[in-house]
């Protein structure tokens, strides 16, 4: 008795990394064993870029907290240290948002710790 062969899912497999090379130059974009890899390499890729994105926000809104700190005469590691002896709990994201969009409400908040 031959080997039952289950094309269908196979083709659907192959189909799946094919449709996510959409767009890849040259071989990679439609021969399967080329597909595969850069599919991989690309998926890898992305997940690495989701744990660095939250690393770079985080320092980008040190800088611009800084940046707004620095301007009303306080240094960051003051501030922040400031704040947390004044039970101000306003996260980084916040105060960065504050110090972008607002800075007489920021210059408020710096003079409350000073």
């Amino acid at each position: 008795m031959p080997r039952s062969q289950n094309k269908v899912a196979s083709r659907a497999r192959r189909k799946k990394v094919l449709d996510m090379a959409k767009g890849s130059f040259g071989a990679r974009k439609n021969v399967f064993t080329v597909a595969k890899n850069s599919v991989e390499k690309g998926l890898t890729h992305a997940y690495k870029g989701r744990k660095l994105k939250k690393r770079d926000f985080r320092a980008l809104w040190i800088q611009r907290i800084n940046a707004a700190a620095r301007t009303n005469g306080i240094s960051y590691s003051v501030l922040m240290d400031r704040l947390k002896k004044a039970n101000i709990d306003l996260d980084r994201k916040a105060l960065a948002e504050i110090a972008y969009n607002d800075a007489a409400a920021f210059t408020a908040i710096v003079n409350k710790v000073k």
